[in-house]
């Protein structure tokens, strides 16, 4: 039997408005043959004719049942399972946590940076000498959460996913002092 499934490009278990997503038709038990693909999909006139639908700036107007099919030859697939994508339409916004808002003399105190809900975020890091001062990025891109830091300041974080990259809104700002 060759069956068609519809599959997210990611493992997210969350999708926002404003990233860019790819669906994928795969075919199961029909290696070695040339395919053309069908789609039904809420939201558009012309779905793709390839095994990969990629939906630049996702809106919740994407939300719905995507479904695929494949022809070769004289074989004809029948319609995936459904494939429900469900798109928010909030922005998520990043936490930054402090183990202290002190750093001990010598030491350093440990920040971590959360997307609550959902997977696949790395990690930018700003930090300020002021309220007034411009925020300076001093790490980019990290896929670890946490950083340690030893010099005072007012710190903040965002996370971004994907290609072109998505972000979050920034943490609220942290200020870390010094002994």
């Amino acid at each position: 039997t060759v069956l068609a499934a519809v599959k997210l490009q990611h493992s997210w278990s969350q999708i926002f408005t404003g990233e860019t997503i790819t669906l994928r038709c795969e075919i199961q038990g029909g290696e070695g043959k040339v395919w053309k693909y069908e789609w039904t999909a809420p939201n558009t006139n012309s779905p793709p004719t390839s095994s990969e639908y990629r939906i630049s700036r996702v809106s919740v107007s994407h939300s719905g049942d995507y479904r695929c099919r494949g022809s070769s030859d004289y074989l004809l697939t029948g319609w995936s399972d459904a494939f429900r994508l469900t798109v928010s339409s909030s922005k998520p916004r990043a936490t930054l946590t402090a183990q202290s808002s002190v750093i001990p003399a010598g030491g350093s105190v440990t920040l971590s940076c959360s997307v609550e809900g959902s997977a696949g975020w790395k990690f930018d890091w700003f930090r300020r000498d002021s309220v007034s001062s411009k925020a300076q990025l001093m790490r980019g891109n990290e896929a670890n959460r946490v950083i340690s830091v030893s010099q005072g300041g007012l710190y903040h974080c965002r996370g971004g996913r994907g290609d072109p990259v998505y972000y979050t809104e920034d943490s609220a700002p942290v200020m870390i002092g010094e002994c």
